[in-house]
C-alpha cells in the first residue's frame, strides 16, 4: 500500500462507518457522502462502494435516527431515509417484536417508548413529518427530504393500515384542520397513498391485499372528501388549494360517483377555480378525469359540465384566437393550458358527444368545441397533434362504421344527379351531415401535416439539404400510420371532397402558388396513403391526373435537389397503387421504365428508393410481367432480362441484390415449368458467368480462392442467389442444382483456408478483411441452403439429393474447427431448418448431426450465459426442432447423452438472454408432453428427473431476471403437479420409499414445502402450506395457477427487497399483441386501411 494515497486514506477512514461496535462518526459520513456526490473517478467509486455496503448492512437502520438528528447535510439525511425505506420494504414483517430495552435507548430523544420496533419506527417517521411540515419555511426549504419521509410513511401504511392503524384516515384528516402547511403535506401523503393502492399495486402486493386496501380506501373516503371540500371552500392559501386540487385529481378515477355528481364539486371546479390562472391547468385535468367516466345516470350533469366549461373557456380563450401563434409565443403555463384543453375536449367528445348531437342549442356548443379542436390541431407541436389525431381518427371511424356502404364518390354523385338528386345530401347520414364542414377542415389539416411514410428515403434535413435517410424515425412511422388510417376513413366518408382538396393542392404545386418541398411531400404522402379507399373508376381518373402532373413537375423544375424530391414522391405514389398499375399496363410499363431511369440517378437515396419501389411493384403485379400484354410482342420480363446489364450498371451490390429479388418475384408467376426454367437461366446468366469463370480458374489453381477480389465476388454472387431463392421458392432448384456441388467444394476450401490462416497467425487473423470475406462466403452458402430448404415442397427430394453432400461438407468442418469462434453459427440454424422442414424424414440422420455439433457447441456455451450468443440461440433452436419433430431419435440415444440433452434444456431456461430462456422453457414443455405419450419411458423418466426439474424450475421462477417467462413457467409447473395429482406417475418418486406407504402427492408436497422453506426462511409455515396447497388445487386452471404463483413471488420479494414491477410484463406484452391482432382484423375489413404492400396475398384484388 502506497502511503499518502488519498483513496487509500478515504477507504481506511470510511471503513470505520461499518464498525457497529463504535459510535457513528457523522462528520466522516458527511465527508463520504460529499465525495460520492462531488468527487470524481476512483474516489467517487470508493465512496459509492462504502455507502452501498453500509446501506446493505442488516443493522444500518439503527443509525438512521442519529444521522437525521445530527447531520446538517441534506444528501446524508436523504441517504439515511433510503436505508429506512429499504428496511420497511424488505424486512418490516420480520423485525423482532420485543426488543424494548434497545429500542427505548435508540429512540429516547424522540420521547418514544415503543412496544416493538415497527411501532417505534412508525411513530418516529410521523413525528419527523409533523415537525418538518408544520412550519411553512421548512416545508419549502426541505421539500426533497420531506417527500422522502412521505414516501416512507406510505410504505409503512401499505403494511400497517388498516389492520394495525385503523384510525389513520381520521388522524390525518383531523390533524390537517389545525395547520395549513401541515394540511398541504398531508394532501401529498393522501395522494401518494392513492397512487400506491390504485395505480401501482399490481405486482407490488398480493391480489387479496390490494383489494382490501382499495375497499378500505373507498369506505373511509368520506373523511378525505370532507377535508378537500373544507379546503376548497374556506382556504385563501393558493398553494394549499393547488395541492388539494392535485390530490383530488388522483382520487377521481376511483372514488364512488356520488362524490363527483351529487355534490357541489363540478360547480366549484368550473366557476371557482377554472378561471383562476394558477388553478386552471389542474382544474382542466380534473374535468378531463370526470369526462372520462361512463355513467348514463348522470347524462344531464355531463351536459351541464360541458356547456358551463365551454362558456368559461370563451372568457379565457376567445373563439377567434390564433391558438397556433399563442402556443408558439406562450409561456409554459399557457402552452400547458392548450395541451390540457385538447385532452379535455377529446376525452369528453369521445365519450359523450352523442349527448350534444340531438338538440340545436347543444349542437352549437358541440361545433364550438370542434372549432377549438381544429385550431389546436394546427399547433406546431407533435404531442398535441397526436392527442387531436386520436379523436379525429375515432370520430371518422365511428361515422364510417355507422353506414360503411354509403359512398360519396364523384362517380356515385354523377350517377345520382341523373335522377335529379343533389348527390351528397341524398347519400349523407344525419350525423355525417352535422360534422360535414368539420370533416372538410380535418382533411385539409391531415393532408397539410401528413407524416413521412417508412418507404420514403429522400428527406430534407435540418440544414435544408436533400439527403438519404439512414435512421428510421419510429415515432414518425407510427404517426404516419395513424394519420393514414384517419385519412382513409375521411376519404370513405366523402371521397369527392378528399379528391377535390388533393387536386386543388396539386394544381397549386404545378402553378407555383404553394410550391415547397414540404408542401409537395405532405401532399404526395397523403395521396399515397389513401390507396384502396376510392372506387377503381375514381382511383384511375384521379391517379392519371396526379402522375401526369408529377411527371410534368419533374420536367419543369431545375436543380438536382428539386428533381430528387419530385422523384421520391413519384416513386412513393406509384408504389402505393398496385391495383391501378395492374389494371393499366401502359402506365405500369411507363412507371417501371421511369424507375429504371431513376436507378441511374446518383443523388443519394434515389437509387435505393427506385429499387425498393421496383420490388414492391414486382411483388404485387408479378403476373403482368410474364404475360404478353396487348400491343406487345413478348412478355416485359424478356425485355428486362435482355437489358439487365444496362439497367443495373450504376447500382451498388446491395441494390443489385434487391433488383434480383424483384425480378425473381416476376419469374415466380410463370406457371409453365419449361418457360420458367428458361427465364431462370437467362435471369442468372450474369452472376453464373462470373461464378463459372472463378470456378474454372480455381480448378486449375485453387489459390485463386485466396484472392481478395475473387472471394468478394463469390460472396456477392451468393447474396444475389440468396435473394433470387427467396423470390422464386422451390423452382430455384433449377439454379441451385447447377452450382450446388461447386458451392460445397468452395465451402470446404474456404474452411481449409481459414483453419490454415488461424494455425499460422492465431485467432486474431479472423478479423482480417480476407478471412471475413471467406466467412461471408460460408455464411451465404448456408443461408442459401436454409432459404431453399425452408421453401422446398418435396422433402424426399431434398433428403435424397441435397442432404448427404451437405452433411459431409458442413458437419465435419464444424466439429474439427480448432478455434470455436471460427465455427459458423449458421451451421446450427441450417440444421434446425432441415429438421423443421423434413421432420421425421431426417430422424435417421439425427445421431450423425448430434455427434458433429452437440458436444462441441455445448462446450462453447456452458461456461457462462453470454459468450457466443448466435451459437447459443441457434443451438437451442436446433434442439427445439429435434424434440418437436424427431423425438424418437432422442429416445434411442444412450442414457448419458440423454441426460446431457436434459441438462442443456435446463441450462437454456436459466439464461438471462430472454429468447434463449423462452426457447428452453418451450423445449422442456414439449419434451414433457412427448414423454407423456410414451408410457414405459414416462415412469423411469420421472423417477429419475422429476424432483430435479421441479427444483430447477423454482430456481428460475423465483429469479427476478426470469420474470418475463412467468406464463410458460406456470404452464410447466402446473403440468408437473397435475401429472402427480392425477396419479399418471405410478412409480414412487421418493427414492427412499419403495413401498406404497407414502403417496407421490404427499412426497412432492413435502418436497416442495421443504424446498421453499429452505430457500425462503422468512415465510411462515402457514404461508408455505397455503402456497403448496394452491399449486395442487389450481394445477388444471393455468391462469389461476399463475396468479397464485405471482402472489407467492410478491411475498418472497417483499423480504428480498426486489422490484416487482416486472411481474406483469408478460401480460402487458400479451395484451398489446391481442390489441394489435384485433385492430388488424378490423383494418382488413375496411378498404384502403391496410397498406397495399402489407395485404395478405390471398386478399389481393387480383392474382398479381
Amino acid at each position: 500500500m502506497v502511503n499518502g494515497n488519498p483513496m487509500n486514506s478515504l477507504a481506511e477512514q470510511a471503513n470505520k462507518l461499518l464498525d457497529f461496535s463504535h459510535k457513528l462518526d457523522i462528520n466522516l459520513l458527511d465527508s463520504v457522502v460529499n465525495c460520492m456526490y462531488g468527487g470524481e473517478g476512483a474516489q467517487q467509486r470508493v465512496a459509492q462502494e462504502i455507502l452501498t455496503t453500509l446501506k446493505e448492512h442488516p443493522d444500518a437502520w439503527t443509525r438512521v435516527d442519529t444521522i437525521l438528528e445530527f447531520s446538517g447535510n441534506q444528501e446524508t439525511k436523504y441517504y439515511a431515509l433510503q436505508i429506512l425505506e429499504n428496511l420497511i420494504k424488505t424486512r418490516w414483517k420480520v423485525l423482532p417484536e420485543n426488543q424494548c430495552e434497545g429500542i427505548k435507548k435508540l429512540w429516547t430523544r424522540f420521547s418514544i417508548l415503543p412496544e416493538n420496533q415497527c411501532e417505534g419506527i412508525k411513530k418516529f417517521i410521523v413525528g419527523l413529518i409533523i415537525k418538518t411540515s408544520s412550519d411553512p419555511s421548512t416545508l419549502d426549504r426541505e421539500r426533497v427530504y420531506l417527500n422522502k419521509l412521505n414516501m416512507i410513511l406510505v410504505q409503512i401504511l401499505k403494511r400497517e393500515w388498516p389492520k394495525k392503524w385503523p384510525n389513520f384516515i381520521d388522524d390525518i384528516c383531523g390533524a390537517s384542520k389545525t395547520n395549513e402547511s401541515l394540511c398541504q403535506n398531508n394532501m401529498i401523503i393522501l395522494k401518494l397513498l392513492s397512487e400506491e393502492v390504485f395505480d401501482f399495486s399490481s405486482g407490488q402486493m398480493t391480489q387479496a391485499k390490494a383489494k382490501h386496501l382499495k375497499d378500505t380506501m373507498c369506505q373511509q373516503f368520506r373523511e378525505v372528501f370532507t377535508l378537500c371540500q373544507f379546503v376548497m371552500e374556506n382556504s385563501n392559501n393558493a398553494t394549499l388549494i393547488q395541492c388539494t386540487l392535485e390530490t383530488l385529481l388522483r382520487f377521481l378515477n376511483w372514488i364512488p360517483l356520488g362524490y363527483i355528481f351529487e355534490t357541489g364539486l363540478i360547480n366549484a371546479l368550473i366557476f371557482k377555480f377554472l378561471i383562476v390562472p394558477m388553478f386552471r391547468n389542474v382544474t382542466l385535468k380534473c374535468l378531463t378525469e370526470i369526462a372520462s367516466v361512463k355513467a348514463i345516470t348522470y347524462d344531464e350533469m355531463f351536459v351541464m359540465m360541458f356547456t358551463s366549461t365551454m362558456t368559461q373557456l370563451e372568457l379565457m380563450l376567445a373563439p377567434n384566437s390564433n391558438i397556433k401563434d399563442n402556443y408558439a409565443n406562450g409561456q409554459d403555463d399557457e402552452q400547458k393550458l392548450i395541451q390540457n384543453l385538447s385532452l379535455f375536449l377529446c376525452t369528453f367528445l369521445k365519450e359523450h358527444s352523442q349527448l350534444l348531437e340531438t338538440e340545436t342549442s347543444l349542437q352549437t356548443v358541440l361545433l364550438g368545441a370542434l372549432h377549438y379542436l381544429l385550431l389546436i390541431s394546427e399547433v406546431d407541436e407533435v404531442e398535441i397533434f397526436k392527442i387531436c389525431l386520436e379523436y379525429w381518427g375515432a370520430l371518422a371511424t365511428e361515422l364510417y362504421r355507422e353506414s360503411p356502404l354509403m359512398h360519396s364518390s364523384p362517380s356515385a354523385l354523377r350517377t345520382h344527379s341523373v335522377y335529379g338528386s343533389s348527390g351528397q345530401s341524398f347519400l349523407m347520414a344525419p350525423r355525417r351531415k352535422l360534422y360535414q364542414s368539420v370533416l372538410t377542415k380535418i382533411r385539409y389539416i391531415m393532408i397539410g401535416r401528413m407524416a413521412k411514410p417508412e418507404e420514403v428515403l429522400v428527406v430534407e434535413n435540418e440544414q435544408g439539404e436533400v439527403v438519404r435517410e439512414f435512421m428510421k424515425d419510429t415515432d414518425s412511422i407510427q404517426l404516419y400510420k395513424n394519420m393514414r388510417e384517419t385519412l382513409v376513413y375521411l376519404t370513405h366518408l366523402d371521397c369527392a371532397d378528399t379528391e377535390r382538396i388533393m387536386t386543388e393542392k396539386l394544381h397549386n404545386q404545378v402553378n407555383g402558388t404553394e410550391w415547397s418541398w414540404r408542401n409537395l411531400n405532405t401532399l404526395c404522402w397523403a395521396i399515397g396513403s389513401i390507396s384502396g379507399a376510392m372506387s377503381e373508376e375514381d382511383e384511375r381518373r384521379f391517379l392519371v391526373t396526379v402522375i401526369k402532373d408529377l411527371l410534368g413537375l419533374c420536367e419543369q423544375k431545375r436543380g438536382k435537389d428539386n428533381k430528387a424530391i419530385i422523384a421520391s414522391n413519384i416513386m412513393y405514389v406509384v408504389g402505393q397503387y398496385p391495383r391501378f398499375l395492374r389494371a393499366h399496363w401502359k402506365f405500369l410499363k411507363t412507371v417501371v421504365n421511369k424507375l429504371f431511369e431513376f436507378m441511374h440517378e446518383t443523388h443519394e437515396g434515389v437509387q435505393d428508393m427506385a429499387c425498393d419501389t421496383f420490388i414492391k411493384i414486382a411483388q404485387k403485379c408479378r403476373r403482368h410481367f410474364v404475360q404478353v400484354q396487348v400491343g406487345e410482342v413478348m412478355p416485359f420480363i424478356e425485355e428486362i432480362l435482355t437489358n439487365i446489364n444496362t439497367i443495373i450498371c450504376d447500382l451498388q451490390p446491395q441494390q443489385v441484390h434487391t433488383f434480383y429479388e424483384a425480378v425473381g418475384h416476376m419469374i415466380s408467376a410463370q406457371t409453365d415449368q419449361s418457360i420458367q426454367e428458361h427465364l431462370i437461366e437467362k435471369y442468372m446468366f450474369l452472376p453464373n458467368q462470373v461464378w463459372d469463370d472463378i470456378i474454372n480458374q480455381a480448378t486449375k489453381n485453387v489459390d485463386v480462392l485466396k484472392d481478395p477480389d475473387a472471394v468478394k465476388q463469390l460472396g456477392n454472387i451468393l447474396k444475389t442467389n440468396v435473394r433470387a431463392c427467396k423470390a422464386l421458392g422451390h423452382p430455384y432448384m433449377a439454379q441451385l442444382g447447377r452450382i450446388y456441388l461447386d458451392m460445397l467444394n468452395v465451402y470446404k476450401v474456404m474452411s481449409e483456408n481459414i483453419s490454415a490462416a488461424i494455425a499460422l497467425n492465431g485467432e486474431v487473423v479472423t478479423k482480417q478483411p480476407l478471412i471475413r470475406s471467406m466467412r461471408t462466403v460460408k455464411k451465404e452458402t448456408l443461408k442459401l441452403i436454409t432459404g431453399w430448404v425452408s421453401r422446398s415442397t418435396d422433402p424426399q427430394l431434398v433428403l435424397d439429393n441435397f442432404i448427404p453432400p451437405l452433411l459431409d461438407a458442413v458437419l465435419l468442418d464444424y466439429q474439427r474447427c480448432s478455434v470455436p469462434s471460427a465455427r459458423e453459427p449458421e451451421v446450427l440454424s441450417t440444421m434446425a431448418t432441415i429438421v423443421s422442414k423434413l421432420e421425421n424424414h431426417i430422424t435417421s440422420e439425427i445421431p450423425k448431426i448430434f455427434d458433429a455439433v452437440f458436444e462441441c457447441t455445448l462446450e462453447m456455451i456452458n461456461k457462462d450465459f453470454q459468450e457466443f450468443p448466435e451459437h447459443r440461440t441457434n443451438f437451442f433452436l436446433l434442439l427445439q426442432q429435434v424434440v418437436t419433430h424427431c423425438f424418437q431419435a432422442l429416445l434411442n440415444i444412450p442414457p448419458t447423452q440423454f441426460k446431457l440433452v436434459l441438462d442443456s434444456i435446463i441450462w437454456a431456461f436459466k439464461h438471462t438472454m430472454r429468447n434463449v430462456a423462452d426457447t428452453g422453457l418451450s423445449i422442456l414443455f414439449k419434451l414433457l408432453e412427448n414423454i407423456g405419450t410414451e408410457e414405459t419411458v414416462m415412469q423411469s423418466f420421472y423417477q429419475t428427473y422429476y424432483t430435479d426439474i421441479v427444483q430447477h424450475m423454482f430456481s428460475v421462477v423465483t429469479d427476478t431476471s426470469h420474470t418475463a417467462g412467468l406464463l410458460m413457467q406456470a404452464n410447466i409447473l402446473a403440468y408437473m403437479f397435475y401429472i402427480v395429482e392425477s396419479n399418471k406417475i405410478t412409480s414412487p418418486l421418493n427414492p427412499a420409499v419403495q413401498t406404497s406407504a407414502q403417496t407421490n402427492i404427499q412426497y412432492i408436497q413435502e418436497f416442495v414445502a421443504n424446498l421453499l422453506k429452505t430457500a425462503f426462511p422468512h415465510l411462515t409455515e402457514a404461508q408455505i402450506k397455503i402456497t403448496v396447497q394452491g399449486f395442487f388445487n389450481l394445477d388444471q386452471d393455468v391462469p389461476a395457477f399463475k396468479e397464485h404463483l405471482r402472489d407467492f413471488l410478491v411475498q418472497i420479494r417483499e423480504f428480498a427487497g426486489e422490484d416487482n414491477n416486472d411481474l406483469f410484463l408478460e401480460e402487458r406484452e400479451a395484451s398489446l399483441r391481442q390489441k394489435e391482432e384485433d385492430k388488424r382484423r378490423i383494418q382488413l375489413s375496411v378498404p384502403g386501411i391496410i397498406n397495399p404492400h402489407e395485404m395478405p396475398e390471398e386478399m389481393a384484388d387480383d392474382d398479381n
